[in-house]
């Protein structure tokens, strides 16, 4: 068991999880939490390691190496404290936007330039909870292994289909497999989203959570947008994206009746 925070192994552990650099470098990410744990390994990815106090963990461990470390030492690791016991080591994906072979009713979701860990974490939860197939990200700022984002997501990053590439290649690449797309500019093009057939091979096309979607995108798809009753005139990004997903399945949902 390991009781010291000056243990090398821990200190490269405590760099691994702190320093961005350092871990994008070393193409490695950690994993806090029995069930992000759980989806990591369902969903293929590779485990270097576990880091595990077993007084706060109390199960089995999962196959593969396992380091002991004290209570006092995993809290001093650990975001959550006490609450969970387990940390993972795991390998990044190599992820092309060309290995995506989308499916006739395919729908997608592209968000630009997004720079929220948060909101990612939550566009993900949304995205795998409505059975959208892939999320696009185009001109991506952020790492999407940020221990934020895994967290937020409760690990829905590992079983969703997310590719990363520049906004022409995604554009291309949707006019090429015959996406519908719509783009979410507020102007009086824009038509309320219920009106729209989103049934079929679609797109929604999100910008930034400051400044919205980039001039590249205006006359790329047809504009739409989600009505509203009171006095605001828009919506955190991540909420949009969520009730867009919701009018997604609703959609596929009456075709099928």
């Amino acid at each position: 068991m390991i009781e010291s925070l000056q243990n090398e192994r821990i200190k490269k552990l405590s760099r691994i999880i702190t320093d961005n650099r350092f871990r994008k470098k070393a193409r490695i990410f950690v994993v806090e939490g029995k069930q992000e744990n759980e989806r990591a390994l369902r969903f293929g990815y590779e485990a270097e390691e576990f880091y595990i106090a077993q007084s706060i963990y109390n199960a089995e461990p999962p196959s593969g190496k396992v380091c002991e470390v004290s209570p006092k030492v995993y809290e001093k690791l650990a975001y959550r404290g006490k609450a969970e016991g387990i940390i993972g080591l795991y390998r990044e994906k190599e992820c092309s936007l060309e290995d995506f072979n989308p499916s006739p009713q395919s729908s997608v979701i592209v968000v630009e330039s997004l720079e929220k860990p948060g909101n990612l974490g939550a566009i993900l939860r949304s995205c795998e909870a409505f059975g959208i197939e892939a999320l696009l990200i185009a001109d991506p700022r952020l790492d999407i292994y940020n221990p934020n984002v895994i967290r937020s997501s409760v690990g829905c990053l590992f079983g969703m289909n997310v590719y990363q590439a520049e906004k022409e290649e995604i554009h291309s690449f949707m006019k090429d497999r015959d996406f519908k797309i719509f783009t979410t500019i507020m102007d009086s093009s824009a038509r309320d989203i219920h009106t729209q057939d989103l049934s079929g091979r679609a797109a929604l096309v999100f910008g930034t959570e400051h400044s919205g979607l980039s001039t590249f995108w205006q006359g790329k798809g047809k504009n739409t947008l989600i009505p509203m009753a009171g006095s605001i005139d828009s919506l955190n990004l991540s909420n949009a994206v969520a009730i867009s997903c919701y009018e997604i399945l609703r959609q596929k949902l009456q075709k099928k009746t």
